[in-house]
């Protein structure tokens, strides 16, 4: 065959440009990025691939299930990668719909496009295809002081982001088990990296600190999440896809566990050193305290044991390493940073009335 294609549904957001960047990179296929191009996808993530002859952009929003028909069967497509979602927990709180139709009726609308396209599909072509859909921890719930989430740890969503993940997640079970779809998903823990936006924990503290603002931690700092360097995230969904058998979950986490707080005080200490403030004073006196968000899980964790024992994958970087990459690029990317924060207005959201 020749080089095989792969679809990218949100290769424009932060976690989708990691993984068409690498695929890109690697030399090994084409990619078609799909993304509907929302407030948080910036093809400027993909300045550094965008003229490469196996790039391609469409700019489609996967509820358009015409569009999406169109362009799957153009692209005859060896592998399906489905990140295009909705992804913020405090606008879900404000606003659910975006959530249910991009998250749900998007999933469903890709499914079906690629059920009716996989049905045409005869021989090394067929035996090839896989439908690998990427969701996140937080469909599991909360986890107390111990133990932590594994493949078969029963769904309890407690945000409408996290519910509208869970109900994709079972779309996709369900494909499988019903029309024999070569479906698989993935459950990642918190990523953080280059070209996130700010509305997320991490590059929010960074834009924070920078400009001097006050930094807003929820409630006492104390939620514990798993974090997950992106980097190494985008590596674990190409063994997946490429290694990874139809029909399985697979959970991918960072092995590091840390309280926002602790997030927080890392990030402020290691900006004194990369980016000192005048007459010694420390990013840590910007930290203050915030109403928590409603719902608020109090603590994540991984158990990737599968993912390592059986495709043998695991992450690269620990935390100190991945934030300090972190933190570096975002100082020498001040133009990408500025670029995407005219579009953020730091308003809090999630808060109800």
């Amino acid at each position: 065959m020749d080089k095989e294609t792969i679809i990218v549904t949100g290769g424009a957001g932060f976690i989708g440009s990691e993984v068409v960047r690498q695929l890109i990179q690697s030399g090994e296929c084409s990619v078609v990025n799909i993304d509907k191009l929302t407030y948080a996808g910036n093809l400027k993530s993909l300045a550094s691939i965008e003229d490469s002859d196996d790039y391609r952009f469409c700019q489609i929003d996967i509820c358009d299930k015409d569009q999406l028909r169109e362009e799957v069967f153009r692209s005859r497509p060896t592998r399906i990668m489905h990140l295009a979602a909705e992804s913020h927990v405090d606008r879900s709180i404000d606003g659910p719909d975006d959530f249910i139709r991009t998250n749900i009726i998007g999933t469903y609308n890709l499914l079906e496009v690629s059920r009716e396209y996989f049905s045409g599909l005869s021989g090394e072509e067929a035996e090839l295809f896989r439908f690998h859909h990427v969701s996140t921890d937080e469909v599991y719930g909360s986890l107390g002081e111990t133990g932590l989430f594994t493949e078969e740890t029963p769904y309890r969503p407690n945000s409408p982001y996290s519910a509208s993940k869970a109900s994709s997640d079972q779309l996709v079970r369900a494909w499988y088990k019903t029309y024999g779809m070569p479906a698989l998903i993935s459950n990642c823990s918190n990523n953080y990296g280059p070209y996130q936006y700010p509305e997320k924990l991490i590059p929010l503290v960074i834009h924070k600190a920078l400009a001097g603002d006050p930094i807003p931690i929820y409630g006492r700092g104390e939620n514990i999440r798993d974090w997950l360097y992106v980097g190494d995230h985008a590596r674990a969904l190409q063994t997946i896809i490429k290694n990874g058998e139809p029909g399985q979950v697979y959970n991918v986490g960072g092995k590091n566990e840390m309280t926002n707080l602790q997030v927080v005080a890392t990030i402020c200490g290691m900006l004194d050193d990369l980016r000192p403030l005048h007459d010694g004073e420390s990013y840590e006196d910007q930290i203050e305290f915030v109403t928590d968000r409603p719902g608020h899980d109090m603590r994540y964790a991984i158990d990737a044991s599968k993912i390592e024992r059986t495709l043998k994958w695991s992450p690269a970087e620990t935390f100190e390493s991945g934030i300090k990459k972190t933190i570096e690029w975002y100082l020498s990317n001040q133009i990408w940073c500025e670029s995407v924060t005219q579009k953020y207005s730091g308003k809090r959201l999630g808060v109800l009335a």
